[in-house]
């Protein structure tokens, strides 16, 4: 196919080459009727296909084709499931196949840098492991049915706020460490068709026009084969995206970019070679898709659905159960109160709305799990289109609450509150969900609340409540879902992927979000979510990694096969987990790694491996981990590569991050000497600290007459002496160190290193 190809391009002109690297209009690429080159359909939808309609509005908002309406990015990654996502992929291939769609935009795999992101409920995870796990199986999923998927915003995309001209600067380290490496990993697995680059800038540089970004990193160190797509709207100069490695610009340019292609080109400052590759890029794909074009696909919508359920009971997550109220006896009265429950909040707004083939509805959902032993009532409580409190509604309210056995309040963030676009201003609820709380809570002491959001609240009402469920965004079966969890029908299994601050200026990027003007600094560097609160010894109000469940899992036997290696090699990890209650139940097993002790900074710990495991009462299964060396190395600057650095580390199993169960140490061997050179600034702590210089540099002890110090006691010698550069032993020596003895210490220190 490449000499096809080839040879296609050969016959092309120079305009239609420079057509190729630009949209026909919004969702489709252009074609060469007389070449037979196709013009293919592209379209959004991390979460469901949103084919937009013959008569849609032009931005595709409206209108679009009925697809299956899956969990948002918020929830799926709670799972912490890599087969369902990769399941959910697959059915949003298939879809996206009996639409002729050939690319599915998505997923995104931006970091969650800070829960006010009006954007969060499309991302996956503030970790960036656990958002490249979650990514690459989906991209696996959909490109299983022949089908290409595009890995966006392709760079440090964390904000709405001024998001098509904000340069975020953030250093090295913290860029390849956080907000690259949840790209990384699921580019290196999945080999999506093509990557998304972002609107913003970062340090400096638009995404679109960052050679270090789409060609040296994600081509060249990554491996990355496909092409690259620029959000829409998101090239700043054309011919500089295109010298950049952007390849397809879209939407259409109305023929400007063509123009100032071949331009480019006609004056020299563009080679034909760079434009024939971007050709050719873009050309693989579009004969790939034709290739695995499935004629007359079908699609069992109702299957879809079914799984719908099933991956949306997984994303939710159980965050209080107070006297283990839940599972509810499918008996008695039971009050529902929340116009939620009638009308869900199952997505999220902007590009990624889906238009559902069906919807459940929560109230007719639980009384059809429930059957005919128990009742129900209804209250509205408040109103969706408004913030306001409406006293008559709470009244209606209190009176259905106090008729019941227990209390289900469906609560959360009206679609206005988060979407693309614009950021959050706050992390609370509507004043009217707040004071519906207090209100019911007021005559029923069995309150449920069952919560629709895309990203954390915060809850200053908790202690009124008896259990807390979080449904996150929870799709078109949103609403069967819950009744499954309310009732027992499965236990919950959805773990949070994100940190819950107790309180909005808890977050890590407080200070920092959302910047000044188009300047935001990631100040907090490396400690994003947890690695944060970790470090800081703050109490979320709920870890990462945390969620209950309606049985209970005993960890033992933690077991290393090995208690050291170097870092070429790695070790496998198992651990034996037993459900000891007396319901079936899905542990997600979770495994930490800590750098003992390190000469950079680092956090406490971090998530290098997890599974999710499926437990009948009283069974037992041993889970496997195998670890290498990235799941013990920090991105090294000086090295422009991954090091790890020899010394001890402890690999931590637990049901989160602050609930760790087993620990095991190992000891890693570094294959990678750092260079080092010794100069007239470098202190005695330094030579001190190198093993090869250590014994010689205890000979500045008699500069300052303090020998006998350095032999009653060295721990004060050294604490005296550790940050005195060499150069101040001349002054302070009194003619016993002249330049000439620094010149030739320097000499045989630095032989001494370099043997």
């Amino acid at each position: 196919m490449t000499t096809d190809i080839h040879n296609l391009i050969s016959q092309m002109t120079l305009e239609e080459k420079a057509g190729l690297c630009s949209g026909l209009d919004f969702w489709h690429t252009k074609g060469i009727e007389r070449l037979g080159i196709p013009s293919l359909m592209v379209t959004d939808g991390p979460h469901g296909l949103r084919k937009q309609a013959e008569s849609a509005d032009h931005l595709g908002l409206h209108n679009s084709v009925p697809a299956t309406c899956f969990p948002s990015a918020a929830g799926l990654a709670s799972t912490w499931n890599r087969e369902l996502i990769g399941r959910v992929g697959e059915a949003l291939g298939r879809e996206c196949q009996a639409e002729n769609v050939s690319i599915l935009l998505g997923p995104g795999a931006n970091i969650k840098r800070s829960p006010l992101n009006g954007r969060n409920f499309e991302y996956f995870s503030e970790d960036p492991y656990l958002s490249s796990e979650m990514a690459a199986n989906h991209i696996k999923g959909v490109q299983s049915q022949g089908v290409g998927t595009s890995l966006k915003h392709f760079a440090a995309n964390n904000q709405e706020h001024r998001r098509m001209s904000t340069d975020a600067v953030i250093d090295e380290r913290t860029l390849r460490e956080i907000y690259l490496a949840s790209f990384e990993g699921a580019v290196k697995m999945s080999q999506p068709w093509s990557v998304m680059c972002s609107y913003n800038r970062v340090n400096g540089e638009y995404a679109s026009e960052s050679e270090t970004l789409l060609t040296r990193i994600l081509r060249d160190e990554w491996g990355f084969e496909g092409f690259v797509v620029s959000d829409w709207g998101a090239v700043n100069e054309r011919v500089k995206a295109l010298q950049a490695g952007l390849e397809l610009e879209m939407p259409s340019s109305g023929g400007i970019g063509d123009a100032k292609i071949v331009a480019a080109v006609n004056s020299g400052e563009l080679s034909m070679e760079t434009l024939d590759l971007a050709v050719e890029r873009v050309l693989s794909y579009v004969f790939k898709s034709v290739e695995h074009r499935r004629e007359q696909a079908a699609v069992d919508l109702e299957q879809h659905h079914r799984l719908a359920r099933e991956v949306a009971r997984e994303s939710m997550v159980l965050l209080k159960n107070e006297d283990h109220i839940l599972p509810l006896a499918k008996a008695g009265t039971l009050a529902v109160i929340g116009e939620f429950a009638k009308k869900p909040r199952y997505q999220g707004g902007g590009s990624s709305h889906v238009n559902p083939t069906k919807l459940d509805d929560a109230f007719a959902e639980l009384q059809a799990v429930a059957g005919d032993a128990a009742s129900f009532l209804y209250a509205q409580g408040y109103e969706l289109d408004s913030d306001g409190i409406n006293e008559a509604l709470l009244q209606e309210a209190r009176e259905t609450a106090a008729k019941a056995d227990a209390a289900i309040l469906f609560l959360g963030l009206p679609d206005r509150y988060e979407s693309e676009g614009y950021d959050r201003s706050h992390l609370s609820l509507p004043e009217s969900h707040i004071a519906l709380i207090g209100a019911v809570a007021e005559v029923q002491e069995k309150v449920i609340v069952v919560l629709s959001n895309g990203s954390p609240v915060i809850m200053p009402w908790i202690g009124k409540t008896q259990a807390i469920l979080e449904g996150y965004l929870g799709g078109q079966a949103f609403g069967g879902a819950v009744a499954d969890l309310l009732f027992g029908e499965v236990s919950p299994s959805g773990k949070l992927a994100e940190t819950f601050p107790v309180k909005l200026s808890d977050n890590p990027s407080f200070l920092n979000f959302p910047g000044e003007g188009d300047k935001v600094e990631y100040k907090e560097g490396l400690f994003v979510g947890y690695r944060y609160y970790d470090k800081k010894e703050i109490e979320p109000l709920f870890p990462f990694g945390f969620g209950l469940s309606y049985t209970e899992f005993e960890y033992s036997g933690l077991k290393l096969d090995t208690t050291s290696i170097n870092d070429s090699e790695s070790v496998n990890v198992s651990v034996t987990v037993k459900n000891t209650g007396s319901r079936t139940g899905r542990e997600i097993v979770q495994l930490y790694v800590s750098d003992v002790e390190s000469s950079v900074i680092r956090p406490l710990q971090e998530l290098k491996g997890f599974q999710k495991v499926e437990l009948q009462p009283g069974e037992a299964r041993e889970v496997s981990f195998t670890l290498d060396k990235r799941s013990f190395a920090y991105y090294n600057v000086e090295l422009g590569d991954w090091h790890v650095e020899s010394g001890g580390f402890q690999l931590s199993v637990g049901s989160s991050s602050r609930d760790i169960r087993l620990s095991a140490s190992l000891e890693v061997s570094s294959s990678t000497e750092i260079a080092v050179h010794f100069h007239r600034n470098t202190t005695v702590g330094d030579l001190l600290d190198n093993p090869l210089t250590a014994e010689k540099a205890k000979k500045y002890s008699s500069i300052f007459g303090l020998e006998g110090a350095m032999e009653d006691n060295p721990d004060m010698f050294i604490a005296m002496m550790k940050y005195m550069p060499l150069r101040a032993m001349i002054g302070f020596g009194q003619g016993k160190y002249t330049e000439a003895d620094l010149a030739q210490d320097l000499r045989e220190m630095n032989a001494l290193v370099a043997k």
